[in-house]
C-alpha cells in the first residue's frame, strides 16, 4: 500500500514539475505559413475539396465521354440482340421438330445450339471488358486534364490543400470549401478554347 500511495505521490509530483516547467518556458515562434497559402481570417490554412464524379457527370469533357460509350454500348447491345434472336430461333426450331429428327440430327442441333450459346457468352464478356477498358480510358483523361485545372485554381484562390469529397472521407464540408462547381466551370472553358 505504501509503494502504490508513494508512487502515486511521486507521479503528481513530476506532473506539477512537467506544469511548472512547460509554464516557464517561452513559447515557440509560429511556423511561417508557405509564401503561396494564405492563412484564413482565424489562422487556418484554406482547404477545399472536391467532388470528382461531380465533375465527370457535369462538365462537357465529363458528358460527352459518357455519351460516347452510350453509343457504342448501343452498337454493342445490337449485336448481342441479334446473337440472342438466334439463339432463339434454334432453340424454336429445336423445340418443334425435334421429334422428329433423328438422333444424330438432334444432337447436332444441340451442339450448335451450345456452341452458339457459349459464342455468345463470350461475346457479352469480351464486350463488358472492352467497354470498362474505354470507360476508364476517357474517364482517365478528363480525370487527367482536370488536374491541372484544379492546380491552377487553387494556386490563385491560395488553397493550401484540395482533397477528393468522397475518397478524401470527408464528413462535413462547408459550401465555401466546395470547388468543384468552379472547376466544371474553368474546365469548360478552358475545353471550349482547345480546337
Amino acid at each position: 500500500m505504501k509503494v502504490w500511495l508513494s508512487a502515486v505521490v511521486v507521479a503528481i509530483v513530476l506532473t506539477g514539475f512537467a506544469a511548472t516547467t512547460r509554464a516557464q518556458a517561452p513559447a515557440p515562434a509560429p511556423a511561417p505559413a508557405p509564401a503561396a497559402a494564405t492563412p484564413a481570417p482565424n489562422g487556418l490554412q484554406r482547404i477545399a475539396y472536391i467532388d470528382v464524379q461531380r465533375v465527370l457527370a457535369r462538365s462537357a469533357a465529363g458528358v460527352a465521354a459518357r455519351e460516347q460509350l452510350e453509343r457504342e454500348k448501343a452498337t454493342m447491345q445490337k449485336e448481342m440482340d441479334a446473337k440472342r434472336v438466334e439463339l432463339e430461333k434454334l432453340r424454336d426450331e429445336m423445340e418443334k421438330k425435334g421429334a422428329l429428327l433423328t438422333p444424330d440430327a438432334r444432337r447436332d442441333k444441340q451442339e450448335q445450339f451450345e456452341r452458339k450459346r457459349r459464342d455468345a457468352a463470350r461475346t457479352a464478356d469480351d464486350f463488358q471488358k472492352e467497354l470498362e477498358k474505354k470507360e476508364s480510358g476517357l474517364l482517365q483523361k478528363v480525370l487527367q486534364d482536370v488536374s491541372g485545372v484544379i492546380e491552377r485554381v487553387a494556386k490563385e484562390k491560395n488553397y493550401y490543400l484540395v482533397v477528393e469529397k468522397r475518397g478524401g472521407g470527408i464528413l462535413y464540408g462547408s459550401t465555401e470549401a466546395d470547388l468543384t462547381d468552379e472547376i466544371i466551370r474553368q474546365y469548360d472553358r478552358e475545353k471550349a478554347k482547345k480546337p
